[in-house]
């Protein structure tokens, strides 16, 4: 029976075959992309899963309110860990403290390194300082070394296999020394497995927390209002997470001043949430919205429903010709069930040479897809039961939605009516079907492009925003060290390079992720404001570097110290001023130093992403917070032009800091890296977009291609009665353009929800205009009569003679 089953499944798609190729194409792209989609899925969600207790593990977080709003901080003071420890006496053992180190140099004296030590620099989310309870909360496997001792004593460090081996070949790395900064050795006293990509605890390097205060990476060792990001507390927690958090509500009110306590409290973040929370930093310094999980979901469902839409479409469509086949069977004995099975076994078999196909498409995808989206992801068929699950499951699925409803039809055909050939159109509730799967098809294409459309109109304003400052032919390199002098022979060596307009020192760009957030007080206030300010260390070549405008005053005076202070139009009228000169003269207070007047008022420029709203800043000089030189070309002067002038400022680094790596990063490089995120939702909105064209198309082609051949008689008798190609063209294409217009009513309100809650999440954002909807119905309709047009003028060009002859 199965055979059989086979055969004739295998006749009739070879009968034909070239809606039978439609079907494969339309089926082949929309399991493709759900199998690809299924693969990013699967990859997000794995983040720090592999850790066994990471249902009980949660990171301490500070839930902050201000007069202009609320945040969260993933930064804990240093001085509360003891004081946590002293106050849950017991959970000794369940709660520890993570220090990061941000780009970091590590040199190594190994075997492989002829005449002296090698260097590596690191990037941030390399290298951590974490307790010996670290290894209690978050699982690891040990090669060498006891999770317990290995760091306990200071200057010691535990490397993943991956390290070990970047830094020491494949001799054992246990013993041997690594110096961090150029200041401080480590002993390997531990040796662990690499743990999976897929956490937002990277660290391959981890460094003894007793080395931290001598190591002096952090200052402000008993101070509660210093809170750095890089500093996060980790607890496992065995009781009732909201029994904690509201005892946490007093330890907040215990330890920090009675201001901060009533503006900010500590709350409990599952390790879970980590990866999908957006609004708080972690050390991989990648998130994803569960919104974005969502809508990968849900497109890939989409495209699935597409491909099996034309199944149906062209089953129905070409019912006709296989009536007489179902009036044979049923006389023959069949069973309306037989035909089910067999014309779901056609179907199923559709499928199966799909399902290969779709996996061809995505093994040779996955690289391409991993680099759009810079993920490290692979692709191994029997490697994991959860991929060949689903696929089983998604050929099932294809199966039944594709293949139930045109089964139900066939096999409901009277064997007399279809012997007799009097079976001659599909019924008027068939027809509605059919157009309201190709309204629905359209429908979801035309969501894809108006996403489309939008995300590329955000994008386009992104890059050409006025941010209040220049950004072109500005180079960015770290600063290692500020040794007395140091910094002055590498400004006036850089200065004297042809090319190099000039060099400035300060703690960052204008616009920078990390920023350095303190009190503010105004003139003679008791207290500090209700509200923080984000500093921005810079001497006085900082404004000139960077093009921004003084609106008031003048530029500060050369100092080392904070003596002089520049402020921004945000926090002028943040202090109830308007006129940028009334400010000029008045006292000023942060992060609790002596007061120094307001000498400028800079036009505001924006100091985070255009994410979120300008903050109020206030720039002055203090010389040991410079950890970034700017340098500005005075022109492009070509590939070859740039490629000289960056040899000549690696020379002078190498000769000012000749024990560290030189790094560097074009501002504009810099700016474009913030909206990765929405760079790569645009790219996989256009290429989703455009397979869910194609799918469309490839059905529409298919349907118009039956209609054109079922009304053979009747375009041969409208000619003889003299109806032109062009009636012959509308008759085609009047009614499909109705359903395109149809859809695109549909997918405008849809899609305006949509966009419009993505762009909620700026506060620098387009906004969504009746034009994007013209274009995407003019791009639908265009597309539309593209894929008639070659059947309809086909059919209209044909001889009527011959059209007529035929019947």
């Amino acid at each position: 029976m199965l055979r059989n089953y086979l055969t004739t499944a295998f006749r009739a798609l070879k009968r034909n075959w070239s809606y039978s190729l439609i079907n494969v194409v339309g089926l082949t792209f929309g399991l493709a992309c759900c199998l690809l989609l299924f693969l990013v899925i699967r990859y997000e969600l794995s983040y720090d899963r592999h850790h066994a207790s990471a249902d009980q593990l949660y990171r301490i977080v500070t839930h902050v309110k201000t007069s202009e709003g609320e945040g969260y901080n993933s930064g804990m003071p240093l001085p509360a860990l003891a004081a946590l420890r002293t106050d849950f006496p017991e959970m000794q053992q369940d709660l520890t403290m993570i220090s990061d180190l941000r780009e970091t140099l590590v040199a190594t004296n190994a075997p492989q390194a002829p005449g002296g030590l090698r260097r590596f620099e690191e990037p941030r989310g390399t290298m951590a300082f974490v307790e010996p309870e670290y290894f209690r909360l978050f699982s690891y496997q040990w090669v060498q070394g006891n999770p317990a001792t290995a760091l306990v004593n200071p200057n010691t460090v535990v490397l993943t296999e991956t390290m070990a081996e970047k830094y020491f070949g494949t001799a054992s790395p246990i013993g041997k020394i690594i110096r961090v900064r150029n200041k401080m050795d480590f002993v390997v006293t531990g040796l662990v497995k690499t743990p999976p990509v897929t956490t937002d605890l990277p660290f391959g390097i981890l460094l003894s927390f007793a080395s931290l205060k001598e190591f002096g990476a952090n200052t402000g060792w008993d101070d509660w209002q210093s809170n750095s990001s890089g500093v996060q507390i980790y607890l496992k927690v065995s009781r009732d997470p909201a029994q904690l958090e509201r005892q946490l509500v007093a330890f907040t009110k215990k330890y920090l001043p009675a201001e901060d306590a009533q503006r900010q409290r500590y709350e409990l973040q599952p390790l879970s949430d980590l990866h999908f929370n957006p609004e708080i930093s972690t050390y991989s310094d990648r998130t994803v919205s569960r919104r974005m999980i969502w809508a990968m979901g849900l497109i890939g469902l989409f495209l699935l429903i597409t491909a099996c839409i034309n199944f149906v479409n062209l089953a129905t469509a070409q019912a006709i010709r296989r009536a007489k086949e179902v009036g044979v069977r049923k006389v023959l004995g069949s069973s309306r069930m037989q035909l089910v099975r067999q014309f779901l076994g056609e179907t199923g078999f559709l499928t199966g040479i799909s399902i290969v196909l779709a996996l061809v498409i995505a093994y040779f995808s996955v690289p391409f897809l991993a680099d759009l989206l810079k993920i490290q992801l692979t692709f191994s068929l029997f490697a994991n039961q959860e991929v060949v699950g689903f696929l089983l499951l998604l050929g099932m699925v294809t199966t039944v939605l594709a293949g139930f409803y045109p089964a139900l039809v066939l096999s409901g055909y009277q064997p007399v009516q279809a012997l007799k050939s009097k079976v001659r159109v599909v019924g008027s509730g068939h027809l509605t079907l059919r157009r309201s799967l190709i309204v629905l098809q359209f429908t979801i294409s035309q969501m894809l492009i108006i996403g489309t459309i939008v995300a590329y109109n955000q994008m386009e304003y992104f890059r050409s925003a006025d941010i209040g400052f220049r950004k072109d032919a500005i180079l960015t390199v770290p600063i290692p060290e500020k040794k007395p002098g140091q910094l002055e022979v590498f400004r006036n060596q850089l200065a004297a390079i042809p090319g190099v307009e000039s060099v400035s020192y300060g703690m960052s760009a204008p616009s920078a992720n990390g920023n350095w957030w303190t009190s503010f007080q105004f003139e003679n206030a008791e207290k500090p404001s209700d509200f923080g300010v984000v500093m921005r260390p810079a001497d006085t070549a900082y404004i000139s570097t960077y093009g921004m405008k003084l609106l008031a005053g003048r530029n500060f005076q050369p100092a080392d110290t904070m003596r002089e202070a520049i402020i921004n139009e945000t926090l002028l009228h943040k202090v109830g001023l308007n006129d940028p000169q009334q400010a000029i003269g008045r006292l000023i207070s942060v992060g609790g130093n002596p007061k120094m007047p307001i000498v400028g008022v800079v036009r505001d420029f924006n100091t985070f992403s255009l994410h979120r709203k300008t903050d109020p800043c206030v720039l002055a000089t203090h010389r040991n917070a410079y950890n970034l030189a700017g340098i500005k070309f005075a022109g492009q002067g070509g590939t070859a032009g740039i490629s000289q002038l960056m040899a000549s400022v690696e020379k002078t680094w190498m000769a000012t800091f000749p024990d560290f790596l030189f790094k560097y990063e074009f501002l504009d490089q810099t700016l474009a890296n913030f909206y990765q995120g929405e760079e790569r939702m645009y790219s996989i909105f256009r290429l989703l977009a455009g397979i869910a064209i194609f799918i469309g198309c490839l059905g529409l082609y298919g349907v118009v291609a039956l209609m054109a051949e079922s009304r053979t008689k009747e375009v041969g008798i409208r000619k003889v009665l003299g109806a032109t190609t062009a009636h012959i063209f509308s008759l085609f294409s009047v009614d499909f353009l109705k359903l395109v217009l149809m859809a695109l009513v549909l997918a405008s309100p849809i899609a305006y929800y949509v966009m419009d809650k993505w762009l909620a999440d700026f506060d620098y954002k387009i906004s969504i205009e009746w034009w994007m909807f013209a274009l995407t119905g003019l791009l639908a309709t265009g597309i539309a009569l593209l894929t008639v047009s070659f059947q309809s003028v086909k059919a209209a060009l044909m001889n009527p003679v011959t059209s007529l002859r035929s019947e």
